[in-house]
């Protein structure tokens, strides 16, 4: 049997991460714990990271449920997905518990990752600042030795955005260096073509919801009608029942879907998405959502099973001063994980009753 404890925990950014709907400068998150009653040693953990302003689950009850849900979790000894499935972020964080408790390891799957045999390919992140800030975190990046960037627009005006997409493909080509580009729904409906249309010229591989979600019809004729693939992330976000889901893809016809396990239904959600836009052709890759190491470790040991080539969204394990300590390094332009590298020791959590 176990007993589950609740840690609230507020992560620090060692810079300011700005996004399309403002500047983070702190991420508070939950730590459960399922603990073994007979042996304390024998514990799990897991990360609840809503985002205040993203998440579906997140309102001034969050703690309030989460605590509610643990109690049941407690009580039947079981995960019941159904009742979570509406909870993203909790649901993921239960998950991640059971899985940590059960496998009785840091090594949650099985795979040449988790074994430290094979790095995951990743994006390059370049998160939002003033041009300036922007240009060194792309040189940064490139000098990191990654093949595919990601850069986050919609905050400094577009045409600043452009010329520093002209900037790198200047100095690279599409085969050598693939960009990405998040909108996080930047676009006004009207404008979103003659915009698409620019950043074409450029190589661009993809766009992150060009336009806000919830607007099917639009984006619906984007898809069809963009010169750049488009890819769906804040659209899926509160879809969580498997009929919608299809419905939602039918409609649309996204290029690519983005999954991030605590927006878009923890682990379980997602292979709900990916099985159905498989069966459609639509591309995925999946991307932690500003978990600390605990969150993305899980999402990268699930994500290395599931043998998906494309460089996926797992970077952003070092933003924080006071992360929990895992051996999951960047090494070029690939997340590793050392099965044999140093461990937290979580005693001070496990007290924390």
């Amino acid at each position: 049997m176990f007993k589950i404890n609740i840690i609230p925990y507020t992560l620090k950014f060692k810079n300011p991460a700005g996004t399309s709907r403002g500047v983070y400068k702190e991420h508070k998150v939950w730590y459960i714990l399922f603990i073994n009653t007979e042996n304390p040693t024998h514990f799990g953990i897991g990360e609840c990271a809503p985002l205040q302003d993203l998440s579906c689950d997140y309102n001034d009850d969050y703690e309030k449920n989460l605590t509610s849900f643990c109690k049941l979790t407690e009580e039947n000894q079981i995960i019941d997905v159904d009742i979570l499935k509406n909870y993203p972020s909790i649901l993921f964080g239960m998950e991640t518990a059971m899985r940590h408790y059960t496998q009785t390891s840091w090594q949650l799957w099985e795979s040449p990752f988790s074994k430290g045999e094979e790095g995951i390919t990743i994006n390059g992140l370049i998160w939002m600042g003033n041009y300036s800030e922007m240009l060194e975190r792309i040189e940064v990046a490139i000098n990191k030795g990654f093949r595919c960037i990601k850069m986050k627009i919609g905050a400094i005006g577009f045409n600043n955005e452009l010329e520093l997409l002209r900037y790198i493909r200047k100095q690279y080509t599409k085969e050598e260096l693939e960009i990405r580009v998040d909108a996080n729904g930047a676009f006004s409906t009207e404008e979103a073509i003659d915009k698409l249309n620019l950043l074409a010229d450029l190589g661009i591989h993809s766009i992150e919801q060009p336009i806000k979600a919830r607007q099917s019809v639009e984006m619906s004729f984007l898809c069809k009608t963009s010169p750049i693939p488009i890819a769906l992330d804040e659209e899926l976000i509160g879809i969580n029942n498997y009929d919608d889901k299809r419905n939602l893809l039918e409609e649309i016809k996204p290029q690519y879907i983005i999954l991030k396990p605590s927006l878009h239904g923890g682990i379980s959600g997602c292979q709900e998405w990916i099985s159905i836009a498989e069966e459609m052709d639509i591309l995925w890759w999946v991307t932690s959502a500003l978990e600390s190491n605990i969150g993305l470790n899980s999402i990268a040991q699930w994500c290395a099973t599931l043998k998906n080539n494309l460089p996926q969204g797992l970077g952003t394990g070092s933003l924080y001063t006071n992360n929990i300590s895992l051996p999951l390094n960047i090494k070029g332009y690939q997340l590793w994980f050392n099965p044999n590298g140093s461990f937290p020791d979580l005693s001070s959590f496990l007290k924390n009753e």
